[in-house]
């Protein structure tokens, strides 16, 4: 019973070993890698800016903070200073 049918040919092994090299397909893949590359590193540079904003941000409203903290400190001295004078002997 072997007619006019195609022959199927048994291999075993890796595929590697049968296919030719495409040099142009490899090429083609080293440059899509390297453009990859590229555009990570300018994601990475545009999170660390936005990193150094928050960062600056951050800073400024500690800043306000204390500032806040000192300023509701002194207004409970400044009471209690008030009230010492104003219970003392007159």
């Amino acid at each position: 019973m072997s007619g006019g049918g195609q022959a199927t040919e048994q291999r075993s092994g890796s595929r590697f070993l049968y296919d030719s090299f495409d040099a142009a397909a490899a090429a083609t893949a080293a440059a899509r890698i390297d453009a990859n590359e590229r555009v990570a590193q300018v994601q990475f540079a545009m999170l660390d800016q936005r990193l150094d904003r928050i960062e600056a941000l951050m800073e400024r409203l500690e800043r306000r903070l204390w500032l806040t903290v000192y300023g509701v400190v002194g207004l409970i001295l400044a009471q209690g200073v008030a009230t010492l004078i104003g219970i003392g002997p007159v």
